[in-house]
């Protein structure tokens, strides 16, 4: 059985945290949605990911099915990553917490209407 196909239970909330519930996943998902494709751009975003979680993020996203990495450049080899339709389908989910965290946590950012009208390619 492959780590994707595995669950603690058969509760959809339960394998979705499986896959996406750890403390960076859903931030990165959120800066791919906002244009960013490179690993320099995601060590860029405000949170400062370090750089052995973030190849072991995009390693188990990749794996999970929610991007694609591509090489864009052979020495030294860089990739490029981008969401799958699957990856975007959470972006309803990320507009949620947005709204959430807004309505119950003032201060934090409203999320830009370029976010809010994203559709996958």
């Amino acid at each position: 059985m492959s780590r994707t196909e595995e669950h603690r239970s058969p509760c959809p909330i339960a394998t979705t945290l499986d896959i996406v519930g750890d403390r960076w996943t859903l931030v990165i998902l959120r800066d791919l949605i906002n244009g960013k494709r490179r690993y320099s751009d995601f060590l860029a975003s405000p949170e400062r990911i370090t750089t052995n979680i973030l190849a072991d993020r995009l390693s188990k996203m990749e794996e999970a099915g929610l991007v694609n990495r591509r090489l864009y450049q052979e020495r030294p080899r860089r990739y490029e990553y981008q969401l799958t339709r699957k990856g975007a389908g959470l972006h309803p989910v990320l507009c949620g917490m947005c709204d959430w965290a807004n309505q119950h946590y003032p201060g934090t950012w409203v999320a830009p209407e370029k976010f809010r009208l994203f559709q996958p390619d």
